[in-house]
């Protein structure tokens, strides 16, 4: 099968990592899962413990996205879903949903422990669908 089946994460892009570290740190029921300090561009908080949803900080840089497609850099949605490759080749296969969209990167493993890829929905916001690699903790 290949249904989406629940929202993973949110990633929220930020200008100063430590800053914002030493904020969502202090909030009760976050819990620091990966990265966490400078340099690191990306950090993962696990939040209320054991139920998989996670709120992402990701470095603001500059969007090098081919110009006839606006984006809106709020961050990304991370989306489960049962199969990346299979969603993937369903995305791109079918003329009308890839004439809407615009796909940032191919299915690939990710060092986090998700195979996964990103498109742009027509409005331009990022959205990142995902599945957590077997016998490789995620975060």
């Amino acid at each position: 099968m290949m249904k989406v089946y629940k929202i993973s994460a949110v990633t929220l892009l930020i200008k100063d990592m430590e800053r914002s570290c030493n904020f969502y740190s202090k909030i009760p029921g976050f819990k620091l899962v990966y990265g966490g300090s400078p340099p690191d561009p990306f950090t993962s908080y696990e939040i209320g413990g054991n139920t998989s949803v996670y709120l992402n900080l990701e470095l603001f840089k500059t969007s090098t996205n081919s110009p006839e497609h606006e984006t809106k850099d709020f961050g990304k949605i991370i989306l489960h879903t049962e199969d990346v490759d299979k969603l993937y080749s369903y995305f791109k296969n079918n003329q009308v949903i890839s004439q809407l969209i615009f796909f940032e990167n191919e299915p690939s493993d990710a060092s986090w422990g998700e195979r996964y890829f990103h498109l742009r929905d027509p409005d331009g916001y990022l959205l990142s669908f995902a599945k957590p690699i077997k016998n490789k903790k995620v975060f």
